[in-house]
């Protein structure tokens, strides 16, 4: 048996439309599984990741969610929940970030921030892992950050929220992890993606950042896919409650 192999299962990516989210629903649609990606901008009728996913011969359902509004988040939660086929994988990858001095950071920003990159993923992960409870299986993964361990620059809200994704993986882990369903995070280091453009468009503080990191370059999204792939599955049934660093070394330098 292929314990990496995901066939039959059904997999909720959040933030799929791009990045890492997108990278991470294709690799779980190519290891078997059938897919929901969720975007805040995502088209339910048309969009690349659905046809990545069905050009792997899987299912593939959309659905447009804002994660700034709690009762949509709740919503879509709730009819995954009702259907018939039950989902065995949920990634909470959905994210935003706001960049400014914690002095002057604006209130709205923070409360924005803490609402889609913390609040949102209890709710999914509430919502539907009382089915997976219930059914006795099921596989959680957060995109946690190197935020989760540092405090950042200019980001206060985002290493709060990221902080409050690693606390919430561990209190997740405890009450879950003996009763089938088990909650992981991936803590992905400089990934060259929208989120991190301003950073990589700074000259200076794009080259301290590549001279910290071991592997010498940013990382890309299919960078953290394999991780996903490997927590989404069988291989990782003995593993809850972690966070592993997909960083280039970043962490143990």
């Amino acid at each position: 048996m292929n314990a990496f192999d995901l066939t039959g299962r059904l997999a909720v990516v959040t933030g799929a439309k791009r990045g890492i989210g997108f990278a991470v629903a294709e690799a779980l649609a190519a290891a078997g599984a059938d897919v929901v990606g969720v975007s805040a901008t995502l088209d339910p009728a048309s969009s690349e990741i659905g046809d990545r996913v069905r050009g792997l011969g899987r299912e593939f359902s959309g659905y447009r969610v804002d994660f700034a509004d709690r009762a949509a988040v709740t919503g879509f939660a709730d009819t995954l929940a009702a259907a018939d086929r039950p989902v065995d994988i949920l990634v909470n990858n959905a994210g935003t970030i706001r960049r400014a001095p914690a002095a002057e950071h604006p209130l709205d920003w923070f409360d924005e921030v803490l609402e889609v990159d913390l609040t949102s993923t209890f709710v999914l992960s509430q919502v539907l892992g009382r089915r997976m409870l219930a059914t006795g299986y099921g596989r959680i993964v957060f995109t946690a950050s190197l935020l989760s361990f540092q405090g950042g620059i200019n980001v206060p809200g985002y290493a709060a929220a990221k902080s409050g994704v690693a606390g919430l993986i561990r209190a997740l882990s405890n009450e879950w992890a003996g009763r089938g369903v088990t909650v992981n995070g991936i803590a992905p280091g400089y990934i060259a993606t929208d989120n991190t453009q301003a950073l990589q468009d700074d000259p200076d503080r794009s080259k301290a950042i590549l001279e910290r990191i071991p592997a010498g370059r940013w990382g890309t999204a299919a960078d953290i896919a394999g991780a996903a792939v490997f927590l989404a599955s069988e291989a990782a049934g003995y593993v809850s409650g972690a966070i592993l660093p997909v960083d280039g070394g970043w962490l143990g330098r």
